[in-house]
């Protein structure tokens, strides 16, 4: 495996073949919440963007919420998503990063696993979910989590993050002329 590079703490999706309009709205709502220096790059796969920001990612996203209150902020982007660390794809690797991250579900709550691949073929999600799962003793909720381990593979790194649905994602949406925040895991 290749060692680990990435050190992004914020994925952002955009349209395919969209690179500098993502951008320039990612570099102008981290400056308005006060950051003025973040580096924001492509990555392996076409329309996800990354983003090591000096800020609190979790902060980042709620911002976001409260900005999009006032005004629509985000046109140009799709998904924000946190990411806590990085390690590289293999099995073992995800495994590790799991192991440093689970203490953050607690021994009451419930969870979940997603997983997104992206310029993956390492490992099927069934195993990979399989695999880590396993490492996690408290109970599984698909629909009502407290929490989400949400595993990000882009080629041969892997993003993993613990945190509650709230935490992940504002996509603004246009419908009938309100702008509306929407919550997507």
């Amino acid at each position: 495996m290749s060692p680990v590079k990435y050190d992004f703490n914020l994925l952002v999706s955009c349209p395919w073949g969209e690179h500098a309009r993502p951008r320039s709205e990612i570099l102008n709502i981290l400056s308005e919440i006060g950051d003025e220096t973040p580096n924001v790059e492509m990555t392996l796969a076409r329309g996800i963007i990354g983003v090591k920001t000096t800020l609190d990612a979790r902060s980042v996203i709620q911002a976001l919420r409260s900005l999009s209150e006032k005004k629509p902020v985000i046109r140009r982007t799709l998904k924000w998503v946190p990411i806590d660390l990085w390690t590289n794809s293999d099995i073992d690797s995800i495994k590790e990063g799991v192991r440093r991250l689970r203490e953050r579900i607690g021994p009451n709550e419930i969870w979940r696993m997603t997983v997104e691949k992206r310029r993956y073929t390492g490992l099927h999600t069934i195993d990979i979910i399989k695999e880590a799962a396993e490492l996690i003793a408290q109970k599984v909720d698909l629909k009502n989590p407290n929490k989400i381990l949400r595993i990000d593979l882009i080629g041969n790194h892997a993003g993993i993050i613990v945190l509650k649905p709230d935490e992940i994602s504002a996509k603004m949406s246009i419908l009938f002329g309100v702008w509306k925040l929407e919550i997507k895991i």
